[in-house]
């Protein structure tokens, strides 16, 4: 497996994009109309990353954008993350849990204060992915779902680069195993 910085506009993000709303709309009855540029993603101010197997097949995505304090919640510092997904084939192998530790880093290094996402209680496996992960339940809620009755929003604090104890993230390439 390996993991590559891309824009979010990228091929085969684009292609996991469209996955995970077919998936959302299976769980929620339609997918997620959060506006996203995909010039959110661009570093510094965000990151999208898409991992590959081993046969150079897009299997994992997700990515984080920065936020500042707004009336949807949002407060100064925040990275949002946005987009993460795994494909069915390709679960339970620790992927997601890759890619997070990745964007953790990367929001991190630009200096964001907080991690911050929403999700839904359709979603038990992200919930439980970032509980297991140190995110807690963030008060107030944030984002497009804020209001709705099935939306969960969870924050975890970034603290400095040093604390991290981890390396940078991967740094961005102008090929990917799609490109070849």
């Amino acid at each position: 497996m390996q993991i590559h910085p891309v824009r979010y506009d990228h091929p085969a993000a684009v292609r996991l994009n469209a996955e995970v709303q077919l998936e959302y709309a299976e769980r929620y009855g339609d997918g997620d109309l959060t506006p996203m540029d995909p010039s959110q993603f661009d570093p510094p101010r965000g990151l999208y990353l898409v991992v590959y197997d081993d046969e150079g097949r897009p299997v994992a995505s997700g990515g984080w954008r920065a936020q500042e304090g707004s009336a949807e919640g949002y407060a100064d510092g925040d990275a949002e993350i946005k987009r993460m997904f795994v494909v069915r084939d390709a679960r339970g192998r620790g992927l997601a849990r890759r890619v997070l530790a990745a964007l953790e880093d990367s929001a991190r290094q630009a200096g964001r204060q907080r991690m911050v996402l929403e999700t839904g209680t359709k979603q038990p496996e992200a919930i439980a992915l970032y509980t297991s992960s140190g995110y807690a339940p963030a008060v107030p809620k944030f984002g497009l779902y804020r209001h709705e009755s099935l939306s969960r929003c969870f924050a975890k604090p970034l603290g400095t680069p040093a604390a991290s104890g981890r390396g940078r993230p991967p740094e961005p390439s102008a090929r990917t195993p799609q490109d070849r």
